[in-house]
């Protein structure tokens, strides 16, 4: 038990390790269960393929949940604060509601993030002198690359709920500066891998909502200096929290989700406060209420319950990623490349191991996955309402986006419509959430192969709406997630009479409506 410093006079106790009651404690297990993500969350942009250092996209890394020293940061006026970690920030603050089911209750906090760790090879010379070079090939044929690594840091911290109420608790959360030197083979030099302090400091406080529920601030800064605040951004990654991200849970607790909450709190939830961060429910994926033991607060958008795909035999650490055709073309780098990349980072060395020895039947269940199959509904389009299934031939005859309609309450809904969005609740992606209640215009009506309708639309405070209509960029809904607005001229097609222009009169679910409850390790 180490003793740290409390707001407003209070000693708080932050406490490493188990609660004595374990019967009560669920969140051990959930933490397990949602560690998965927050791996890929912690290593989201490490390295990209082709996972090489002459890659120039490899010169330009950790792009997620970045804390950096604050005088570095505001050196050209403060930051303003956004909803998640995509810009360089100094601190992180998560705000949540907790629903306490039992005396005693304790909350618990785990702060993750990657300390950047230089990699230098030096050769020995004919003087018998380490020198620094940019690689360096021992008589093995190994090759050996300088280059930046990371290494992984989490800070365990639990306190009493009582205590939190009290005033704010906080405890130090950095790590160590060290260094580490490994010889070559055969004498030929050394590799030494040097990390800088990273300093910094978490801070949690509770406040009573309501009687059984409680908002819970959990802020974490970066509390070191830059010693140079105009530093190139590659320097001052050295004292920074790279992919920086919280985990909370605790015993006789259970977390509110942010995204969906019970009718009964939506007034507490948007009062809640999120800097560059994004908390959502962690927990099985089968679970679909508004509570649970665990909470992630990522500085990537996810949804309630993000899970990895069962499929995935490993994080490539590729924004946006694609297991398979990353795999494929990981298989196509030639011996040369490949010998580059083994060279670069040794969690590069581990990818290439893994495609290499990667059993056909792994391989093939990349190919896809059907999470569900739903019957379709028949739909009120100017096509006939019968029409073969997508794969056989004539299945798209009669199919017009820009003039078939759906019926939504009633009322028919098609090409220049104009709707108020309505995202369903449970379940609904992070990023139609913040367009609740906006009016759109529909673009069209595009029929998915699973047999579901998907309507484009824009929204009608977006300034490039014109644009994104012109060039067929849209947003896609549900019709039972619009509401019919009454018209009061003739409906025309968006974008100075232009159609939208899709890749195929039949397209699949759109890029920006990912697959719910499905997690690659990526936004």
């Amino acid at each position: 038990m180490a003793e740290t410093g409390g707001g407003n006079g209070v000693a708080c106790a932050a406490v490493e390790g188990e609660a004595d009651d374990a019967s009560h404690d669920v969140s051990g297990g959930a933490f397990a269960q949602v560690s998965a993500v927050a791996d890929a969350v912690l290593y989201e942009g490490y390295l990209l393929y082709p996972y090489r250092r002459s890659s120039a996209k490899n010169r330009v890394r950790w792009q997620f949940g970045v804390l950096l020293p604050r005088d570095w940061v505001e050196a050209d006026g403060p930051v303003t604060p956004g909803i998640s970690g995509s810009a360089d920030s100094w601190y992180q603050q998560t705000e949540c509601l907790v629903r306490v089911r039992r005396p005693g209750a304790v909350v618990r906090v785990r702060v993750r993030y990657l300390q950047m760790q230089h990699k230098q090879v030096r050769q020995v010379g004919a003087d018998g002198r380490c020198r620094p070079v940019e690689s360096l090939r021992t008589a093995d044929g190994t090759a050996h690359l300088t280059f930046d690594e990371a290494v992984p840091h989490e800070t365990a911290l639990q306190w009493p709920l009582e205590d939190l109420l009290r005033g704010e608790c906080s405890a130090e959360a950095g790590a160590p500066a060290g260094e580490e030197t490994e010889p070559l083979p055969a004498g030929a030099g050394q590799v030494v891998r040097r990390r800088e302090e990273v300093r910094a400091r978490t801070a949690v406080v509770a406040e009573r909502v309501t009687e059984d529920v409680y908002r819970l601030r959990v802020r974490t800064e970066n509390t070191g200096h830059a010693p140079d605040a105009r530093a190139v951004r590659g320097d001052a990654l050295r004292s920074a929290l790279l992919g920086a991200h919280t985990l909370l849970g605790g015993a006789g607790v259970e977390f509110v989700s942010l995204i969906d909450p019970p009718a009964g709190l939506r007034d507490q939830v948007r009062g809640c406060r999120n800097e560059f961060t994004f908390p959502v429910l962690g927990g099985a994926p089968e679970d679909t209420g508004p509570t649970g033991p665990v909470v992630l607060s990522s500085p990537i958008i996810l949804p309630d319950r993000p899970q990895v795909a069962p499929e995935s035999p490993g994080d490539l650490h590729d924004a946006a990623e694609i297991d398979e055709i990353l795999t494929l073309r990981t298989m196509l780098l030639t011996d040369e490349e490949k010998a580059e990349a083994r060279a670069t980072d040794a969690r590069a060395a581990q990818i290439l191991d893994r495609v290499d020895s990667m059993p056909r039947e792994v391989f093939a269940r990349l190919h896809g996955a059907i999470r569900s199959l739903t019957p379709a509904t028949p739909v009120t389009t100017g096509a006939r309402a019968e029409r073969p299934s997508w794969w056989q031939e004539g299945a798209d005859d009669g199919l017009s986006p820009t003039t078939d309609t759906v019926s939504v309450d009633g009322v028919p809904v098609g090409g220049g419509s104009r709707v108020r969005l309505r995202p369903r609740g449970r379940g609904a992606d992070a990023q139609d959430m913040f367009l609740a209640g906006r009016t759109a215009q529909v673009a069209a009506v595009f029929h998915d192969v699973d047999g579901s309708v998907h309507l484009a639309v824009t929204v009608d405070d977006d300034p490039a709406a014109e644009l994104h209509g012109w060039y067929g960029r849209f947003h896609y809904f549900r019709p039972d997630e619009l509401e019919p607005l009454a018209q009061t001229d003739a409906p025309s097609p968006p974008g100075r009479g232009q159609p939208p222009r899709p890749q195929s009169p039949r397209p699949q679910r759109p890029a920006d409506r990912p697959e719910e409850g499905r997690f690659d390790g990526r936004p």
